[in-house]
């Protein structure tokens, strides 16, 4: 067994049961890509078996923190078997699951995703992609399923030193799929769809999205960076449960022409006439300025953009951004309204994020009530030892 030692000192987030360990941290000692190796402090002691990836600057994760585990097909699948049954702890009002989400389940990169019968799998970091053929056969065993597509085309593939891999790994069939989400339908296709096909952790905030709009009955929705239409479809449900339907008009954008006719096409399958929505094909920093200048306004408002900051180093840069997003937002938004703003950041915690929607609103001149904090629903879970799962925060601000 390959060995690394730590650093004097750097043996405490490992002590923590905190699975990374950086470049930085180790003092000697390597490994092939994905290889376990035994990971000691500097006098000797026993801190954690690890997968060892030598073109990341996380120079390792571990796998376990006991000296007497054996890391092998046997562990992965103990601990997919855990994963996957974990999920009957939480209320998931859906057939859209995320089953694996990484180091929150003792598995460092891979990330799972269960929509209806078929599994979709990112193998993230160089430990999983090393034991890729007996984590599929794992998540076969324990889900009872025989589909299971690969989506391993993220960029943090890049940074392992890995390529891009995407196909079916085991069985096979259609891409394009369909699955209940509260009390509505959405289509995905998991060969080309962001992630692996859908944002699933966006799932409890649509559904207060659709209850706020049954309780307050907005009028004027505006969705930014849509992609394919979940919110605009959870305002409708809410405003049908409300029997408020008549008369409101929601405006949804987004860069991607595909994402904006999938977006209508689950207007229509959920019953709702198109009619009430308009569809921009748009730039939503450019689209927001012009609203500005026209005067209008809106009754709810969602931000939902892309990942700006990957990593702390980004951080400054990400923060001028969403500044300037939630600013135009504030400017749009009618008194009593909602603005729902979101960063999906890992390198912009949720103080920042706070401090960053906070900032907007006084340049604005808008001031507002923090209702509420949203994050990633329970399935995409942030545990104790490894709190940078926290990476999708959320504010509801009401307009004064």
């Amino acid at each position: 067994m390959k060995l690394l030692r730590l650093r004097p000192g750097k043996e405490r987030s490992l002590l923590r049961r905190h699975p990374w360990v950086f470049e930085s941290a180790i003092a000697k000692g390597g490994g092939d890509a994905g290889e376990t190796v035994r990971i000691e402090a500097e006098d000797g002691r026993f801190l954690a078996w690890a997968a060892y990836s030598p073109h990341s600057k996380i120079r390792a994760r571990a796998w376990s923190f006991d000296e007497g585990q054996r890391i092998d097909a046997a562990f992965l699948a103990a601990r997919v078997a855990q994963a996957v049954r974990a999920r009957l702890l939480f209320d998931l009002q859906s057939d859209g699951v995320r089953l694996i989400h990484g180091e929150a389940d003792g598995l460092p990169g891979l990330i799972v995703d269960r929509y209806g019968d078929t599994l979709v799998a990112q193998f993230l970091s160089a430990g999983v992609e090393r034991w890729k053929a007996p984590l599929a056969d794992a998540l076969l065993a324990a889900t009872g399923l025989d589909k299971l597509y690969e989506r391993s085309d993220a960029s943090g593939r890049e940074r392992e030193g890995l390529k891009p891999q995407t196909g079916w790994l085991r069985g096979s069939g259609p891409t394009e799929l369909r699955i209940r989400e509260h009390d509505w339908q959405l289509g995905l296709d998991i060969a080309t769809g962001h992630k692996t096909g859908f944002y699933l952790d966006q799932r409890d905030s649509r559904q207060r999205f659709a209850e706020l709009a049954a309780r307050r009955r907005f009028r004027r929705v505006l969705n930014c960076f849509c992609y394919t239409g979940g919110f605009t479809v959870a305002a409708l449900a809410g405003l049908k449960a409300a029997g408020s339907v008549e008369g409101a008009q929601l405006v949804s954008i987004d860069s991607s022409q595909p994402a904006l006719e999938r977006a209508r096409a689950h207007v229509t399958l959920n019953g709702f006439d198109d009619a009430r929505c308009e569809f921009l094909d748009a730039d939503v920093n450019a689209s927001l300025r012009r609203f500005v200048e026209e005067g209008r306004q809106f009754d709810a408002i969602v931000l939902d953009p892309p990942k700006f900051a990957p990593t702390v180093a980004h951080a400054e840069r990400a923060a001028r951004a969403y500044k300037d997003l939630n600013r135009q937002a504030f400017k749009l938004l009618a008194p009593g309204g909602h603005l729902l703003t979101f960063s999906c950041s890992g390198g912009i915690g949720a103080d920042l994020f706070h401090k960053i929607v906070a900032s907007a609103g006084i340049d604005a001149g808008v001031d507002g009530y923090i209702t509420e904090r949203l994050g990633a629903a329970p399935d995409h879970p942030m545990t104790i030892e490894f709190p940078e799962g926290e990476y999708l925060k959320g504010l509801v601000v009401v307009r004064k």
